[in-house]
């Protein structure tokens, strides 16, 4: 496994040329994090430490624990991935080490943390900076499923990965389950599900749903956006009052959206509202964020509008946007798989 790994790295290097991300050595990792002194977080697929270049640049190294041979593969496959692309909206990849059994990725700072924590947080970012990180996640999935030369599809979309810099602009990160199509096709085939529970787009579990393809990304992406929208996991939900079992999150939200229960003031959590004193343009940006997030998580991939409409739709006037069909899930998908939980 260890040397496939290593010659799957010498050939993209070789390919590469240039244009590949620095390789530093076990010893430069050592350095410039003190000895992996200051830890930024950990999990399953290793560690994160905070780390000083010799210019005096601030970088994120993350340590993978390689195990299995999927280790080593999901390590060259974010390599490949991320290597081309090159957007204000995609964390930016400043090098690599591969030696021995040691592997690790070397991001860009992001002093900010990942989107994650200010779902609900008393750490108040108001709706309008919240609308644009929003924004910026789908200017950033558009490019990669449009803008490089080689489509990229992430398949793990979810608050965790997206990292936020200095001045609140989103990133995204952790490309170990990406998948690249260089014939740019627009179905894909998967020998496994990729994902995450609650952000996996129902046809990576049941292929009657319809064709794995970039329209996954973008059911990942609208759940993301209805757990921004009312602050509000979308996991574990509460039952249906109605059954035994557990409701699905964009059903509830479309009954609460056919009330008019998450407009008004009573469906806006207190954590994340504006101090900015917004009013009526904040309850406007919560129904937009909404109805696009309700588009996003059509059960049917070929109903979902592609991430370039989705900017559209974002930018363009709350009027002009349909009222989505309602989901035809009314409890979640039963996930019986083993799904990946890394993030950087």
């Amino acid at each position: 496994m260890a040397s496939r790994g290593h010659d799957e790295i010498e050939l993209f290097l070789k390919e590469h040329g240039n244009l590949a991300p620095k390789r530093y050595k076990y010893s430069d990792l050592k350095k410039m994090t003190n000895s992996f002194r200051d830890s930024l977080g950990r999990g399953g697929f290793g560690s994160v430490y905070k780390g000083r270049l010799a210019d005096g640049g601030l970088v994120a190294v993350k340590t993978l624990n390689v195990q299995t041979e999927s280790d080593g593969a999901e390590f060259v496959n974010e390599v490949a991935s991320i290597s081309r692309t090159s957007h204000v909206n995609v964390v930016n990849l400043l090098g690599f080490c591969l030696e021995g059994s040691k592997r690790a990725l070397i991001y860009e700072f992001m002093p900010n943390g990942s989107l994650e924590k200010y779902i609900r947080s008393k750490c108040v970012l108001g709706w309008e900076k919240m609308f644009g990180i929003m924004l910026g996640v789908a200017r950033g999935l558009d490019y990669l499923h449009q803008g490089c030369n080689t489509r990229i599809l992430h398949f793990d979309i979810k608050p965790h990965n997206i990292l936020l810099d200095k001045d609140f602009n989103p990133k995204i990160s952790d490309f170990g389950l990406a998948k690249l199509c260089p014939n740019r096709s627009s179905v894909v085939s998967l020998l496994v599900a990729r994902g995450t529970i609650g952000y996996i787009a129902p046809e990576l579990v049941c292929m009657n749903f319809g064709d794995v393809s970039y329209k996954s990304d973008v059911y990942s992406y609208g759940m993301m956006v209805l757990e921004i929208a009312v602050g509000k996991r979308n996991i574990n939900y509460p039952r249906d009052v109605s059954s035994s079992s557990e409701m699905y999150f964009p059903h509830y939200i479309y009954k609460q959206l056919e009330e008019e229960e998450v407009i008004g003031d009573c469906g806006i959590d207190e954590n994340i509202t504006t101090n900015e004193g917004g009013g009526h343009q904040d309850i406007l940006m919560k129904r937009k964020l909404i109805i696009v997030g309700l588009w996003c998580v059509q059960t049917n991939p070929k109903d979902r509008p592609s991430m370039s409409k989705v900017v559209e739709m974002l930018e363009g006037k709350l009027e002009s946007l349909e009222i989505p069909p309602k989901p035809s899930l009314s409890t979640p998908p039963q996930l019986t798989l083993h799904f990946s939980t890394s993030s950087l």
